[in-house]
């Protein structure tokens, strides 16, 4: 049961947007307005339990310049709205998605097709919409696709969902929703996602904390704030972390999460890596593993809006830091691990979209720590929200705009 002051918290920000994330800065409260909301949700809501001891603090990023002279960029197609994701089939060609709801394939000489059908109803507000996109493992075998999005629900709410079809002619056949996030709530924000398979052919799909229900990250009874894995059908593994406890969702593998828009599985591990969305400072790199807690909204290396404190601090025993983080913040979307020859240097790099300021950023990493932190495509000065290698081993990005486009970068020298 909520109480009164958790339904005034809600209340207070709800709708409320930030700028790093959102997709619609026309529709955006400014700062100060969200600000002065969030000082006064804490002044009534929040009381902030004991310090305890500081843990070890996880290492910061530099906040290196953008480099130059290293890579250059081209469009390959153009004229989407607002591009969310793209995934390579085995022809060569491109799947993208299209935040407003439309799903198109690209052709290996950037020309796009009309949009597919069968694409299930999204919500299209905020940063709502249809979301990412993934190809079964036996897709060669059964031509299967899998689909985040915002789905809606009674009363104005939504949720997280997933659906998985068939890639037939010109549209998705036998569309089966195999997830819906519990419980659907009302706004716009948090919706994650990201879909990436596993070795062992089960799927974790991303989530978001939903905005103005940041405290139910810590409740194991929602899917708010929640990384889950599933089969492809959407049947819980029975060997989950929490399949069997009473009172918590079985298909959760780790929680405390705010908004992670970023997920992709080390290629020699085998272990999954995620970049997720803080709030004022605080993107985290993080490695979830299997039933643990990564701390939002107790502890954060983040802000509120305000400036005001989030939680307990930056630790807390039970809580699990992260590998790395940035503040002043990147606004992480879509990430991979770089495999390709077009790079050599570039090989087992983690690259990772940002939405602000804009740019493609590269992480060296050393016994699973952070090495060093490079940044290009700085005059590009776009949103990129999706981040793939081709089969050519070029890298391909996708950029978040009304009139998006793909967008393939290869060494300056070539």
């Amino acid at each position: 049961m909520r109480t009164r002051n958790q339904e005034t918290f809600r209340n207070l920000i709800a709708g409320g947007l930030y700028r790093h994330e959102t997709d619609k800065y026309d529709e955006t409260e400014t700062i100060m307005s969200i600000a002065t909301k969030t000082k006064l949700a804490i002044g009534v809501c929040l009381i902030f339990a004991a310090p305890l001891p500081v843990q070890a603090q996880a290492p910061q990023s530099p906040t290196p310049a953008p480099v130059d002279g290293v890579v250059r960029a081209e469009t390959f197609a153009k004229g989407l709205e607002r591009p969310w994701a793209l995934e390579f089939l085995p022809d060569g060609r491109i799947i993208v998605t299209e935040r407003p709801g439309r799903m198109r394939i690209v052709d290996r000489d950037g020309r796009l097709s009309m949009p597919l059908d069968g694409v299930p109803r999204v919500l299209a507000r905020s940063q709502g919409g249809l979301l990412d996109v993934a190809l079964d493992p036996r897709f060669a075998e059964n031509r299967l696709v899998y689909i985040a999005y915002a789905e809606p629900g009674e009363g104005n709410t939504a949720g997280t969902a997933v659906a998985r079809g068939r890639l037939g002619e010109g549209q998705l056949e036998k569309v089966q929703v195999i997830y819906q996030q519990q419980p659907k709530v009302e706004g716009g924000n948090h919706f994650g996602s990201r879909l990436v398979f596993a070795r062992d052919g089960t799927l974790m799909v991303t989530q978001g904390d939903r905005f103005a229900y940041r405290e139910r990250a810590q409740d194991l009874s929602s899917g708010l704030g929640k990384i889950i894995r599933i089969n492809p059908d959407g049947s819980v593994p029975k060997n989950n972390p929490f399949a069997g406890r009473s009172g918590a969702r079985p298909e959760i593998w780790s929680y405390g999460h705010r908004n992670v828009q970023s997920a992709a599985f080390h290629p020699q591990t085998g272990q999954l890596w995620t970049v997720e969305h803080g709030a004022r400072g605080g993107d985290e790199l993080n490695h979830p593993e299997a039933g643990k807690n990564y701390g939002w909204p107790v502890i954060t290396y983040g802000v509120d809006y305000s400036g005001a404190k989030i939680g307990e601090g930056t630790a807390k025993e039970g809580m699990e830091q992260p590998v790395y983080y940035w503040d002043p913040v990147i606004a992480p979307s879509g990430m991979i691990f770089y495999t390709g020859e077009a790079f050599p240097d570039w090989k087992g790099n983690i690259l990772i979209g940002s939405l602000t300021p804009g740019l493609l950023v590269r992480l060296t990493l050393k016994d699973g720590r952070v090495a060093r932190e490079e940044r290009y495509l700085g005059d590009l000065k776009e949103r990129i929200r999706d981040v793939q290698q081709g089969p050519d081993g070029l890298i391909y990005v996708v950029t978040d705009n009304s009139n998006g486009r793909i967008v393939r970068v290869r060494p300056a020298s070539r």
